[in-house]
């Protein structure tokens, strides 16, 4: 592969800044062609390396600028990015920020225009490169990204970012895992994919090793047959995973001189906890951020434990206990404190310090009257959106008292509402005292960001972890003694080994449990664990070296935002050396790009760090590949795309045949097209099972004159309810009576309970919430959105927007036009459906009914359990009675609106009985 000139290698360089929001350009189609795109992510033992290859050929007949972008893990470090363009290699090259600034800083004096490569968001970083390319010329971009994946609530994550917003003749992606304590379960989810694209994607695993491959068609890419050009990628791919634990918990690996030691222990018992909720109602934290943050409240006050003890502070100019004492978390004492969390007002100033003081007062004394369980943890958690205001104003200042205060007895967690607040001084507020900050983004899922958080944290296993090694065996080991162990984290050790080590390592991790001390005993053979890495498909060598390294930085960087000025230099100057000797951009170095002579352009990339972000507004994107070109005059653009629904049509949902008998007395509305009943010669015969019985099916149509062409528009259902067996009846089933939460369906069978709340006077349902056992998962549905918990895990997922997930035992998938279905190949399926038409709200699907079991119940549940019908009224057909579990219901044939189909909805007759 040629390398620059010397002549060309001096040419104009790109300078990665971070800025806030991003604008693209987009060129005239079909001038810049992206003919390969392809994602080789290998994670080895949590470690992920990842490798983007773009190649795109100028097709213009002038001069073009090809823009590479993509959004990357925040937690992730750049350690590579090269451009190759007409067989000549520009290399990226990482030096130390100050030297690259300063490149950088000669190009704008130059009169050379600055532009964008890096933003962040959420969870994500933009990346962003731009060339120009000479006719016909071909381009080749590669960026390579390396980080730890951490183990959240359970479960490891990876995440990739796709939208290359044009169709691609070879799109490839391939994630390549290898665990050798054994994966446990795997699980992809996508907020792009449909049934048809799912076809793209293949997954095989055996016990230590997974591969997700996604290869989708040109065909299976587009967005419609009217739009040939457009691609439906655009959004998020998730892999998620965990890995088998034995009885130590913990998993000692060896490759290529280095060790990694992993310590999550299972089934241990929960540590009682002592927490005070330090909440901010100043002024600012008024309206929709208030709001979230009662609604969070009331629902982590619901999850506290039995053995917990609880208090609550809300602040503004003034701190102001709840009770002047922690209390049992009783059903009593939640139940008040819900209360008083509800009728939270926001105004005021913003006095950190005093409320702060006033929860370690509490707990202080509190502990003096041995009125904390012996072995009990002891925690606060702060929320505020703002600057201090009110008293002690001194960020140093504050940050001096608490520490005092707390004297490391307890520890503090700091979250940040929004982007108004000082994140560099709640982090260091909360590293100092043995607790870590987190931002909480302003969007319509800050309360389940704030419960998320709040789950990380309200199950700690162990306290005072120390790992041991036997000091003549390693050395350079990163951090290994940590105040706090939770439910579903996990503890990473990492080092070096002697030259002399052992042919066993032994490590040993002492703690304290509830009651009692304990110590985890871990053994393993170097030469068989050097071994299990040596297969070159899975695995990219030297990753453990690699990952000792990652680990070092990212916690000399976490150690330097509480230590003074003098230790803080020698440790940056540590992470300096390990980010230049290992190629990694971090916020101690950035990537130097050289581009062809005479591109009048020049940008560096640097690492953004999390308080960087003030002030501004950032908002989460959508964008792992988007490629862009520039002709002449460009447009701008916004990002956003749609995908295909998961059905194009709902077929399925309604029974394979024509609907019952209508009603005579029910005229059709003068732009309906009236149902036309089929002979009942050929009408299918219903099984003995059926709500019909076989002389029941000489039915006709009486013959009736419309008195008035003005009538009341047709309303649909509650619910409307498939029948079993053959029948190509359905059951619509009005709720008049408003019941509070309702258990609507439970099968023990299926391991399946749907509950619901209908709200009689808007006719729909105000949520639903549907519970399976295997896996244990939890969708709660509401008009605004999908909540889905797994492993105390939420997520919250907008109506109409795309998704596609596979676990272990259900599938889940949302349309476009917003029906979310929930199925699995040997259980009922259950849907729930946004619905936009009359009634509009939220509505329940059922489909393969059939499944259900013997033990069905609920109020839905009953019509599915020996139901039996009486023969019809001779004197009225369109009436009848139906027994359910030894109850008479009254059904009346009737015509009611199909909401299933989606908006507008269809008139179908059915049976109609009212609960």
């Amino acid at each position: 592969m040629k390398t620059p000139a010397p002549g060309r290698a001096c040419g104009v360089v790109l300078v990665l800044l971070s800025l806030a929001t991003l604008q693209t350009l987009r060129a005239q189609k079909n001038d810049i062609d992206i003919y390969s795109l392809t994602v080789d992510s290998r994670v080895s033992s949590r470690f992920a390396h990842t490798v983007v290859t773009s190649r795109v050929v100028n097709k213009a007949s002038t001069l073009q600028e090809v823009t590479f972008q993509m959004e990357l893990p925040k937690k992730a470090f750049i350690t590579n990015f090269s451009m190759i363009i007409d067989g000549v290699t520009y290399p990226g090259n990482i030096k130390e920020k100050a030297a690259a600034q300063e490149q950088y800083s000669a190009a704008v004096e130059r009169g050379e225009s600055a532009g964008l490569v890096k933003a962040t968001g959420r969870k994500t970083e933009q990346f962003q490169v731009s060339v120009s390319v000479a006719p016909a010329a071909k381009i080749t971009f590669e960026l390579v990204y390396e980080e730890l994946l951490v183990r959240h609530l359970g479960a490891y994550e990876l995440l990739l970012k796709v939208q290359p917003q044009q169709l691609v003749k070879h799109l490839q992606m391939d994630i390549y895992i290898f665990e050798p304590q054994g994966i446990s379960f795997l699980e992809t989810e996508s907020t792009f994919m449909t049934n048809e694209l799912a076809e793209a994607l293949t997954t095989t695993q055996n016990k230590t090793k997974a591969h997700v491959r996604f290869r989708p068609t040109l065909s299976q890419q587009q967005k419609s047959p009217e739009q040939q050009q457009d691609t439906v990628l655009d959004g998020n791919f998730i892999v998620r995973y965990d890995v088998d634990r034995t009885v130590s918990g913990g998993s000692i690996q060896i490759e290529n001189g280095y060790f990694v030691h992993y310590f999550a222990p299972e089934h241990l018992a929960t540590i009682p906890k002592n927490v005070i909720f330090v909440i901010d109602k100043s002024g600012s934290m008024s309206g929709r951020k208030i709001q979230q943050t009662r609604e969070a409240l009331i629902k982590i006050l619901g999850d506290l434990g039995p053995r917990d003890q609880f208090n609550l502070i809300s602040f503004s100019g003034e701190a102001t206990p709840w009770k002047p004492q922690l209390v049992a978390a009783s059903a009593e004492n939640v139940n008040a404190a819900k209360s008083y969390a509800a009728a939270i007002q926001a105004r005021g100033g913003t006095n950190i310090n005093d409320a702060i003081l006033m929860a370690v007062q509490l707990l202080e004394r509190a502990n003096r009257e041995e009125l904390l369980p012996p072995g009990s943890v002891t925690l606060i958690i702060l929320l505020t959106d703002g600057d201090p205001t009110v008293g002690e104003t001194n960020p140093s200042e504050i940050q001096k008292n608490v520490q005092e205060a707390i004297d490391g007895q307890h520890s503090l967690f700091c979250l940040g509402f929004g982007f108004d607040v000082s994140y560099a001084f709640l982090e260091k507020l909360a590293l100092d005292n043995g607790g870590l900050a987190r931002r909480i983004y302003e969007d319509s899922d800050s309360a389940l960001q704030l419960q998320d958080f709040y789950q990380e944290v309200a199950n700690p296993l162990m306290t005072s972890v120390a790992f041991e090694y036997p000091s003549n065996t390693v050395e350079a080991v990163t951090q290994d003694a940590f105040r706090l162990f939770f439910k579903g984290s996990e503890l990473v050790v990492a080092g070096k080994l002697r030259d002399q080590s052992p042919d066993v390592f032994s490590a040993k991790v002492r703690g304290q449990l509830h009651m009692e001390n304990i110590t985890f005993v871990t053994e393993s053979r170097v030469a068989e664990q050097e071994e299990a890495f040596w297969s070159p498909r899975y695995i990219f060598h030297s990753f453990m070296e690699r990952l000792w390294a990652y680990l070092t930085i990212q916690q000399l960087l976490e150690q330097t935002v509480s230590m003074p000025d003098a230790e803080k230099q020698a440790l940056e100057a540590r992470a300096l050396n390990l980010s230049l000797s290992y190629s990694f951009v971090t916020p101690l170095t950035s990537m130097v790009i050289t581009k062809p002579e005479g591109q009048e352009q020049s940008q560096v990339a640097e690492k953004p760090v999390e308080n960087e972000n003030r002030h501004r507004n950032v908002h989460s994107g959508h964008t792992l590949f988007r490629y862009h070109s520039v002709g002449g005059k460009a447009s701008r653009v916004s990002g956003g795309s749609s995908a295909d629904p998961v059905f194009s049509t709902r077929r399925g949902w309604r029974g394979q045949g024509p609907p019952g008998p209508l009603h005579p007395h029910l005229p059709y509305p003068p732009h309906r097209t009236p149902w036309r009943p089929t002979p009942p010669d050929v009408m299918p015969r219903l099984s003995a099972t059926s709500f019909l019985d076989e002389h029941d099916m000489d039915l006709r149509i009486k013959e009736t004159t419309m008195a008035s062409p003005h009538h009341a528009p047709i309303q649909p259902p509650s619910v409307i309810l498939p029948l079993p067996g053959r029948s190509v009846d359905r059951l619509c089933v009005d709720l008049k009576r408003s019941q509070g939460p309702t258990n609507l369906l439970s099968d023990p069978g299926q391991g399946i309970e749907v509950t619901g709340h209908y709200e009689t006077e808007k006719g729909h349902f105000s949520w639903i919430e549907v519970t399976f056992e295997k896996p244990q998962l939890q969708v709660r549905a509401s008009p605004e959105h999908v909540v889905v918990t797994r492993n105390r895990r939420s997520s919250a997922y907008k109506w109409k927007k795309t998704l596609y997930s596979v676990m272990p035992g259900l599938k889940m998938t949302m349309d476009k036009a917003g029906l979310l279905l929930l199925s699995s190949p040997d259980r009922v399926t259950i849907g729930l459906l946004s619905w936009d038409g009359p009634g509009a709200g939220l509505r329940l699907l059922l489909r393969d009914t059939d499944r259900f079991s013997s033990h069905i119940n609920g109020t839905l549940g009953q019509f599915y359990q020996g139901v039996l019908w009486e023969p019809l009224a001779a004197a009225d057909d369109s009436k009848r009675t139906l027994k359910v579990q030894g109850h008479d219901h009254s059904a009346t044939r009737e015509l009611k609106l199909d909401y299933q189909e989606g908006p507008p909805g269809t008139e179908i007759s059915c049976w109609s009985v009212e609960l």
